[in-house]
């Protein structure tokens, strides 16, 4: 009786509660309640500049927004104000904002629109993202080198030196201004992010590319006491007297007002999300469920078959890189040592990988001989490989431009060589190639410095001493390849210290950099500046120690590395300008890499990797953003590659350049340009095509991914199996490599098939499901 009483009295609070209730939900889901619940306001903002003190803000006035229609009075110009708000349909934790500017009457000079979010209860410590442009703010200390930056102050040189950033914008660290002034190409998704450390509270900010006024602004900054901040979107983008240039954030402004009069009109429109957040991996798991939202503009295009780009990079590579007096594969053309030989990081024992598993006998060959090469004089007295070489008899240890660095051997590319060189081992061992003692002797020589290294210091560095093996530059993930090659040495060599080590150095990467959001030191031409070739390395180590440890913690921090380097691809496809080389080649930017903070170009893939670990990640963890991810990645880079089918301005065939600019950071006029260079993208090209494959295929899911340049189409289904049809719809011959995984008692077991597509042609094939 007391019971029933109880549930009676219960249901009877909770009618009464209902009319709150539904009344608080209104309040929330009203275009004031959602700002409320986050602290936040909105505001409209109507600024002129002076173009000759390069844009130097002269005049702004500012609004509260509110629903609804205002009108606004500025100089001798009267300006209507719209302000709508829309749910998002499918997430609660989303609101959709309008602000929609019409000037009604007279006229403003020199001018640019802003809507801001003004962040009301804000501090200095709240982690705050913008996709490839800024992590944590930026706010590390930084220097301003030229490039390609050294240190060389000797307070800046060791191995326990905080890390220091080139300069790019960046908030501050210290006191003092704290803005950073972005445009939106500058981002891999127009967004801004931060976590809201002592309300445990996270939020995004989703804007477009731009309207017809073209790129957005995006804005960050702190105010003077850092109790409040403000992400602003600005059309048509002005950045305030300065921007960032290479290596340099106080360029003069370049950017060109808009004049606007009577019955112009435009609208800045963003999506708002607000999500519970601890730390700093909450706003990375988040932005993978909603990079893709507001953009809709993804779609890619079938340019060249995987199969045909190996045959035309494998033709180039021989013709252009091989040096037969030698017998070695440089880097590039030879015209400086750096594109003669390094060993890792842009090519090296890199792409000798591609070129033994699918080149032809005369290839094979070659990458033999390169072998045999390196391994007579290609290690250096601290016992990691020369850091680079030129004219086949010559050794460096480092960037002979400086004197100070001319023994900094970047430790990431001895990492990639031991991984490269024992996936290499083991090809040749399946292709019944004889792998010499002395390559393997001496390439263990190579994974028990890395043992010497992390014991004695418990971190690997960025630079080490080729001399004396001493860490000269610390405080970075340049090696966060090194647990995934030390993890495949601990099976090839049968040593089990490897795996150990690798475990110690991958909890040291976990603790100091995936825990705190941030990843650096890959490149060696970029300071300590945040960047995806280490932010990638780590999930392919993650992954490794998962598989070759079976202790199931690093399955879930893979997926947090993961998680963080999506922040770095690019998610839409960016609208180069009409008269750019890009617009007319219809590039389609969706899967470009981001390179870092300094050097500001997105990438046709990853430098210097397929991209296989994400594949590995969605069979561990049937979570389809990462097959999503690396299709993107897989599936565009192709498109950058010169061939007869594919003509590249000034770019020979087999040429692949790095640099595809969706920002002006190498000048006025720079997004969209064409770099006729031959670089690595290459290699991770040839990569892509002999590690990924060209269609995966779950039938008992009804799963099916298209990496390569075809079309895949389900035809009909049942119980027993399942009908696709694979369509070639490029003009060139396409050899597809299938793998079909099936699950089984044993585990998931694959199967391959190899088919010839003819160009137009299809083929309808079955695959069992049982």
């Amino acid at each position: 009786m007391i019971r029933t009483k109880l549930k009676f009295t219960f249901a009877l609070w909770l009618i009464c509660l209902q009319p709150a209730i539904t009344a608080i939900a209104q309040h929330v889901n009203s275009f004031e309640g959602f700002l409320v619940k986050n602290k936040i306001s909105l505001q409209a903002r109507i600024n002129q500049y002076n173009p000759q003190r390069y844009n130097l803000l002269i005049h702004q006035q500012q609004f509260s927004v509110k629903e609804g229609v205002s009108v606004q009075q500025v100089k001798s110009s009267k300006w209507e104000i719209k302000a709508s708000f829309k749910a998002v349909e499918d997430d609660k934790s989303a609101q959709e904002y309008i602000l929609t500017f019409k000037c009604i009457e007279g006229a403003l000079t020199d001018a640019s629109l802003s809507a801001t979010i003004a962040i009301n209860h804000w501090d200095a410590k709240n982690y705050v993202l913008l996709p490839a442009a800024a992590y944590n703010g930026n706010k590390y200390t930084s220097r301003k080198l030229r490039y390609s930056p050294k240190l060389y102050d000797v307070k800046d040189i060791g191995p326990n030196i905080p890390i220091i950033i080139n300069d790019v914008p960046t908030l501050n660290e210290a006191d003092g201004v704290s803005r950073i002034q972005e445009r939106s190409g500058s981002l891999s998704t127009p967004a801004v992010g931060y976590v809201a450390h002592q309300q445990h509270k996270g939020l995004w900010m989703l804007t477009h590319q731009g309207n017809q006024l073209g790129d957005y602004g995006i804005d960050v900054e702190e105010s003077r006491d850092r109790t409040k901040a403000y992400i602003t979107i600005t059309s048509p983008v002005v950045r305030e007297q300065f921007l960032y240039k290479i290596c340099d954030s106080r360029v003069p402004s370049w950017d060109e007002p808009k004049n606007f009069k009577k019955g112009d009109e435009i609208s800045i429109s963003f999506k708002l999300y607000d999500f519970e957040a601890q730390q700093p991996q909450d706003l990375f798991d988040k932005l993978t469920s909603i990079r893709k939202s507001y953009i809709q503009d993804t779609q890619q295009k079938d340019v060249l078959p995987f199969s045909a780009c190996f045959t035309t990079l494998e033709e180039k590579f021989n013709r252009y890189n091989f040096v037969p007096e030698h017998g070695y594969y440089s880097v590039g053309l030879r015209e400086n040592y750096l594109q003669d030989w390094q060993i890792g990081w842009t090519g090296g024992m890199i792409s000798t990988y591609p070129l033994l598993v699918k080149g032809n006998a005369q290839t094979k060959a070659n990458v033999i001989r390169n072998f045999d090469w390196l391994f007579a004089n290609g290690i250096s007295p601290s016992g990691f490989y020369w850091d680079a070489g030129e004219k086949g008899t010559i050794w460096y240890g480092g960037d002979i431009r400086n004197p100070q660095s001319k023994n900094w051997h970047l430790i990431r590319k001895s990492g990639d060589a031991v991984w490269y060189i024992l996936k290499q081992f083991s090809q040749m061992e399946k292709m019944g190639i004889t792998v010499k003692e002395e390559w393997k002797a001496k390439n263990r020589l190579v994974c028990n410095a890395f043992v010497n290294l992390w014991n004695q210091n418990r971190q690997l560095g960025q630079f080490i001493d080729s001399q004396t093996g001493k860490i000269s530059v610390g405080g970075s993930s340049s090696g966060a390849i090194v647990p995934a090659a030390l993890a495949l040495a601990s099976v090839y060599y049968q040593e089990p210290k490897y795996l150990k080590v690798a475990q110690e150095i991958g909890d040291y990467l976990n603790e100091n950099f995936t825990k705190k959001g941030i990843s650096c030191g890959g490149p060696g031409d970029a300071l300590q500046s945040f960047d995806s070739e280490s932010s990638y390395a780590l999930v392919e180590s993650y992954t490794a120690l998962y598989e070759y440890s079976k202790d199931k913690k690093w399955l879930q921090i893979a997926q947090n590395a993961a998680n963080q380097f999506a922040s770095w691809v690019v998610s839409y496809n960016y609208q180069f300008p009409d008269t750019s080389a890009y617009h007319k080649l219809n590039i389609k930017t969706t899967g470009s890499v981001y390179a870092n903070i300094q050097n500001k170009h997105t990438a046709p893939n990853i430098c210097t990797y397929s991209g296989l670990a994400l594949l590995k990640l969605y069979q561990y963890t049937q979570k389809p953003f990462y097959l999503d991810l690396l299709k993107d990645i897989a599936h565009g880079n192709t498109q950058y590659l010169a061939h007869p089918q594919n003509p590249i301005p000034q770019t020979p065939n087999g040429f692949m350049s790095e640099r595809v600019n969706m920002t002006d950071w190498e000048g006025k006029g720079s997004i969209g340009y064409v770099l006729p260079l031959t670089t690595w993208a290459e290699t991770s090209l040839m990569l892509t095509a002999i590690e990924i494959p060209g269609v995966y295929i779950e039938p008992q899911k009804e799963v099916f991914t298209a990496f390569d340049n075809i079309q895949v189409k389900k035809l009909k289904s049942n119980q027993k199996q399942l009908v696709l049809r694979f369509s070639n719809t490029t003009k060139l011959e396409a050899d597809v490599n299938i793998v079909s995984a099936i699950a089984a008692k044993q585990g998931s077991k694959e199967q391959q098939q190899l088919i010839s597509l003819a160009p137009g042609a299809c083929k309808d094939l079955i695959f069992k499901k049982k």
